[in-house]
């Protein structure tokens, strides 16, 4: 397999953290999106990092801003030889994914996607993409997947996205994840006669799963209470191969 290389854009780059320093400003940027004021005594000030037992197992991406070195995005990704791994994820805490484990071709977990409050060019996201395209290229990976967070746990607020998701987008049942979390929301059950207003479960639609489901994606009948970070979450897998070719230049690296 080719190595993969940092690519460079004029006003951003994306490249693999290569040291201990590297993976703390990845945690502390996680911090500040995932937990920072999200539960009692969450708050410990710049020194506060988002870290767990998966960030060993993982290698971490991060896009930095040329102009002022400061990173604007990260995410980490698992590469697993096929879906016999499965168990070794972490969407594999949340969800059966007995199903997947016959899955036949490598796979690709991505996790902990944020991006800086502050870093509203687009770019951000298509240079991250653009890397995640060379990875897929590199190891012939066929499955995308990982976990998409709403904010909050209301699922009210959320209902008409939801909706569309149980309309459009669900796994195919040779796929679907099972129940395995505590607390979740069986949304495509619940809201089986809701039909969805478009322009509201568009806005309301996290913008890393609306980038997921224009490339063909899919997700689980159900949605997960985390408590912790303060999010509902759904599991969400991508076929490589059945990417539609007007949206495959999202998985295609940055030149």
């Amino acid at each position: 397999m080719r190595p993969m290389t940092g690519m460079t854009q004029v006003k951003f780059r994306a490249r693999f953290a290569e040291t201990a320093e590297d993976l703390a400003r990845a945690q502390a940027l996680r911090y500040r999106r995932f937990r920072a004021g999200r539960a009692p005594g969450a708050d410990h000030g710049a020194a506060a990092r988002d870290c767990d037992a998966f960030d060993a197992l993982a290698r971490h991406v991060l896009v930095e801003d040329l102009r002022s070195g400061e990173l604007v995005c990260c995410f980490r990704a698992l590469l697993l030889a096929d879906g016999s791994a499965i168990s070794r994820s972490y969407s594999a805490q949340f969800y059966d994914l007995s199903r997947l484990a016959g899955f036949k071709a490598p796979m690709l977990e991505l996790g902990r996607f944020c991006i800086a409050e502050a870093a509203r060019d687009p770019d951000v996201l298509r240079v991250a993409w653009g890397f995640i395209g060379g990875m897929v290229e590199a190891h012939g990976v066929e499955l995308l997947f990982g976990c998409s967070s709403f904010h909050g746990t209301e699922t009210a607020a959320h209902e008409d996205a939801f909706a569309l998701l149980k309309e459009n987008h669900l796994a195919p049942r040779r796929w679907l994840p099972r129940v395995k979390a505590p607390s979740v929301f069986r949304y495509a059950r619940k809201l089986r006669l809701k039909k969805p207003d478009l322009a509201a479960a568009m806005r309301g639609m996290p913008p890393l799963l609306r980038t997921y489901l224009l490339m063909g994606g899919w997700v689980s009948d159900h949605a997960v209470v985390d408590r912790e970070l303060d999010t509902l979450h759904v599991f969400t897998g991508v076929e490589t191969r059945r990417v539609p070719a007007a949206r495959l230049r999202m998985l295609r690296p940055a030149v």
